[in-house]
């Protein structure tokens, strides 16, 4: 308990220091077992087909995978919970770039949480509307690389593919990620099977569960425990 309540005091003073989302505090379960990173938000709509955007995408998926995954008992914060960016609650970096203050705070509330892993949800898209599928990006570690290859194949039986996970060594997140970090791009918003699979709420419970059972085959395979409510 004594070591519970220091760990929640780091935070606090973490967040004083560099504030997060409100919605995280009051609702963290340390320790975290899994932080979802929900891509864009707020001004940054992110990938889009006509008036469908990525960022709306991924907070549908995002809440059906926390309400699951803590379903199951495992600790889990989202970093978005609405509409907005994540750069308007950085009031501590001093920099005029909105991207920039936005990944800040997405690598500043991985560091405070201290997750055991984080799985960051995205949509892809192409010039080519036949490019369809899921995608998982993963970390130069092993239980990063495990933990998407599981992913993808969760994923790839789903939407009958067959696709590889790949190493997203340009990205942001994945470089400067304290814990196991997946990307997972659910599929293309460019390709109307994609974009059906991501509306329908049937085929979107279909996409969480794929997720979440990869989630389950990881702890088992590195055996871990998740933490107790």
């Amino acid at each position: 308990m004594r070591i519970r309540r220091v760990i929640l005091l780091v935070i606090c003073l973490s967040v004083f220091l560099f504030p997060v989302s409100a919605y995280c505090l009051d609702r963290v379960n340390t320790p975290v077992d899994v932080l979802i990173d929900v891509g864009h938000g707020g001004i940054d709509g992110g990938a889009s087909y006509k008036t469908m955007l990525e960022k709306d995408v991924t907070l549908t998926i995002a809440r059906l995978l926390y309400q699951q995954l803590s379903t199951k008992g495992y600790a889990v914060v989202l970093n978005r919970t609405g509409d907005y960016a994540l750069s308007e609650e950085n009031g501590w970096l001093n920099t005029r770039s909105r991207h920039q203050k936005d990944l800040a705070q997405r690598k500043h509330l991985m560091q405070s949480l201290s997750p055991k892993i984080t799985i960051s949800l995205h949509a892809n898209t192409s010039s080519n509307p036949n490019d369809y599928g899921p995608l998982v990006l993963y970390q130069k570690n092993n239980q990063s690389f495990m933990l998407a290859d599981v992913m993808q194949h969760t994923l790839n039986k789903l939407y009958k593919t067959a696709e590889l996970p790949q190493p997203g060594s340009r990205l942001y997140l994945l470089n400067h990620s304290i814990c196991p970090t997946v990307l997972v791009e659910i599929g293309f918003i460019s390709n109307s099977v994609d974009r059906e699979r991501m509306t329908d709420p049937r085929q979107q419970k279909q996409i969480v569960s794929a997720i979440s059972s990869a989630v389950d085959h990881y702890f088992l395979l590195f055996n871990q425990k998740h933490s107790k409510k």
